[in-house]
């Protein structure tokens, strides 16, 4: 994938080498600050990350039924391993810089993992809809053979979108500034920049985007019409709670998902290249919490966490 990026590099005829990511402040004092809260949000995220796909590993029981969720989260910890550090050097150093084959090397990785959240967090939905909606077919129905096949499409497909849409960008051409005033690098952002016709890059942005994001989003909404209907459909009260207890970490994740992207992209481009608070929350505040989601509310991950640790550490703490 790098030497293709280095092939990329030496066939940019835009004469930029390198981009310069300012971040979201300039002052030192501002700078001081979100040092300290990227690091910590960072430690946290990734330490809740790493903890959640031990347990899984270490847990035979959980190996195919939180399949999902372990992919889930490498791939939480790949975003902010992505984005994070580069961002975390920048704001204790002066060279703000960015080289050409790392911005696009950044800008991959990044479309591609938010992509595979996407269509991991629409599977999730349907193995909700198939354990409330057809239980006693959930063993043959979610088979570790389709889990693996489902989780194969989820990934192949979003490599294979990030270098796509990163192959467009380098027929862009870029001149002018290289300042880029946002924390990592970004596709409108860059498109900004270019000094070259962007029609072809922003008209297929919207073809795919509309495909890898409406399309599951739709399919998510889909399930859940009919896990509620079934659920309606419970004589008991502690049932419906029960299997709406099942669906809760999920719901709670695809809202703050696609909450800050609508909150990102879903606004003027003037606005989006200022609004920090959007930014923090689609870069890093999402993906620390998901690790809380589905750790402190699931029953089997405390028991799987709780193997990892001597003792009652783990009971004490949640």
């Amino acid at each position: 994938m790098l030497q293709t990026f280095e092939k990329m590099d030496g066939g940019n005829q835009s004469g930029v080498s390198e981009f310069l990511l300012l971040g979201i402040s300039e002052s030192p004092e501002d700078q001081q600050v979100l040092f300290w809260m990227f690091l910590s949000m960072y430690l946290v995220t990734v330490v809740g990350n790493v903890l959640i796909i031990l347990a899984i590993s270490f847990d035979s029981r959980l190996h195919t039924l939180y399949l999902f969720l372990d992919n889930l989260s490498f791939s939480d910890l790949f975003f902010v391993t992505n984005t994070i550090p580069k961002m975390l050097v920048n704001l204790r150093s002066q060279n703000k810089a960015i080289s050409y084959v790392g911005c696009l090397t950044q800008l991959y990785f990044l479309v591609s993992l938010v992509a595979l959240d996407n269509l991991i967090l629409a599977t999730m939905a349907y193995d909700r809809y198939v354990a409330i909606c057809r239980p006693l077919h959930y063993t043959t129905a979610m088979s570790p053979g389709l889990c693996i096949t489902l989780l194969s499409f989820c990934w192949v497909t979003c490599l294979l979108y990030g270098l796509f849409l990163i192959l467009l960008m380098t027929r862009v051409t870029f001149c002018g500034s290289r300042k880029i005033h946002y924390i990592f690098c970004e596709m409108y952002i860059l498109l900004r920049l270019a000094c070259s016709n962007t029609q072809i890059n922003h008209t297929a942005l919207i073809a795919t985007g509309s495909f890898i994001f409406l399309v599951p989003f739709g399919f998510m909404i889909i399930s859940y019409g009919w896990i509620v209907r079934a659920i309606l459909r419970v004589p008991s009260a502690s049932s419906k709670y029960k299997a709406l207890s099942t669906c809760a970490s999920h719901v709670a994740v695809v809202s703050l998902f696609y909450g800050t992207l609508c909150m990102v992209y879903l606004q003027p481009l003037h606005t989006y290249l200022r609004d920090s608070v959007a930014t923090v929350m689609y870069a890093v505040v999402t993906l620390m919490m998901n690790s809380f989601i589905y750790s402190l509310r699931n029953k089997d991950m405390h028991g799987a966490l709780g193997k990892l640790f001597p003792g009652k550490v783990f009971q004490r703490v949640t």
